[in-house]
C-alpha cells in the first residue's frame, strides 16, 4: 500500500490529459464525449460489484481503478468545456458528506440510526429544493437505474412521507391482486400484449414493495436467484451430458427430474 495518494491522483490526471491531447493523444480517447463513455461507466460499476461478490480483492482493486478512471475521464471532458474539473468533483462530494453527517463533523446529536437516516433524507430533500428544477419528492431519481432499484427508491421516497402501508398484510394482498389482474388479462384479452405488459409491470412493482417491507434489496435478490438458477442449470447440463445425451434429446419430464436431483443434492450439502 502507498501513502502518496495526492501524487498518484495527480499522475492519473496528467495521464488523462495526455490521452486527450489534440496533437499527441489517443485517437479513441479523443473521439469520446460524455454520452459515448456512459456505457463503459455502467459496465465498470457492475464489474466492481462482480469482483466484490466473488471476494476477489485483487480484481476489486483493479476494477475500482477502472471506475476511478471513468470519473477522471468525465472531469477532463468537463474541464475542456469550462464546466468543472476533478478538484471541483472532490470538493463537491467532500462538502456533501460533511453536510449530511452533522453528528460526525458538527455538534448535532441523534438518538439512533433511524434518526440519522431521517436527517440524511431531510438534507437530500433540502438539496433538491435548492436546485429548484423539480420540487417533487420523486425528483432526481435517475431514469437510467435498473428498474427494480428505481422502483425501490421511488417507494422509499414515498414511504418517508407516510405514503406506505404500516403492516405486511396489505402488501401481500396487493401482490395477489396484481397477479390476478395479470391472469385476467391473459384469459380475457390474450392478444392485447400491451395490456398484459402493463399488468406485469404493476405486479413487479408490488413485488418490489413486498421485498422492501421484508428489508430485502430486490435487485440483489434477483441477482442471487439468477446465479442459483444458472448454477443448477449448468449442473443439469453436465448430468445430461454424462448420460451421453443433449438437452434437446430429453423430455421435459426428464429435465425436471434432473433439476430436482440437483436441488436435493444442494440442500444436502
Amino acid at each position: 500500500m502507498t501513502n502518496n495518494t495526492a501524487v498518484d491522483i495527480d499522475s492519473l490526471l496528467k495521464i488523462m490529459a495526455k490521452l486527450r491531447d489534440p496533437q499527441q493523444g489517443c485517437p479513441w480517447d479523443l473521439k469520446q464525449d460524455f454520452d459515448s463513455i456512459v456505457p463503459y461507466t455502467i459496465e465498470e460499476a457492475y464489474e466492481v460489484v462482480d469482483a466484490i461478490e466473488q471476494k476477489n480483492w485483487g480484481d476489486v482493486k483493479e476494477e475500482l481503478g477502472d471506475l476511478l478512471f471513468q470519473v477522471v475521464f468525465y472531469s477532463q471532458l468537463a474541464q475542456e468545456q469550462g464546466l468543472f474539473n476533478f478538484n471541483d468533483v472532490v470538493a463537491g462530494i467532500s462538502d456533501k458528506l460533511t453536510r449530511r453527517h452533522p453528528h460526525v463533523f458538527g455538534e448535532a446529536e441523534f438518538a439512533d440510526e433511524a434518526a440519522v437516516k431521517q436527517n440524511w433524507e431531510a438534507e437530500k430533500a433540502k438539496e433538491r429544493a435548492e436546485k429548484a428544477q423539480d420540487e417533487s419528492l420523486l425528483a432526481n431519481i435517475p431514469l437510467a437505474l435498473p428498474a427494480l432499484t428505481r422502483a425501490n427508491k421511488i417507494q422509499q421516497r414515498c414511504a418517508s412521507q407516510g405514503f406506505d402501508w404500516d403492516t405486511l398484510g396489505p402488501v401481500v394482498e396487493k401482490v395477489k391482486e396484481e397477479l390476478d389482474e395479470v391472469m385476467e388479462e391473459v384469459i380475457q384479452t390474450p392478444q392485447q400484449q400491451h395490456k398484459i405488459a402493463e399488468e406485469m409491470g404493476d405486479l413487479l412493482f408490488s413485488v418490489v414493495n413486498l421485498s422492501r417491507h421484508l428489508d430485502v434489496k430486490p435487485e440483489h435478490a434477483l441477482q442471487q436467484a439468477n446465479k442459483k438458477f444458472e448454477r443448477r442449470f449448468r449442473q443439469v447440463e453436465k448430468n445430461v451430458l454424462e448420460q451421453g445425451k443433449s438437452l434437446g434429446q430429453c423430455s421435459l419430464t426428464e429435465l425436471d427430474l434432473e433439476w430436482n436431483r440437483v436441488k436435493q443434492y444442494e440442500r444436502k450439502k
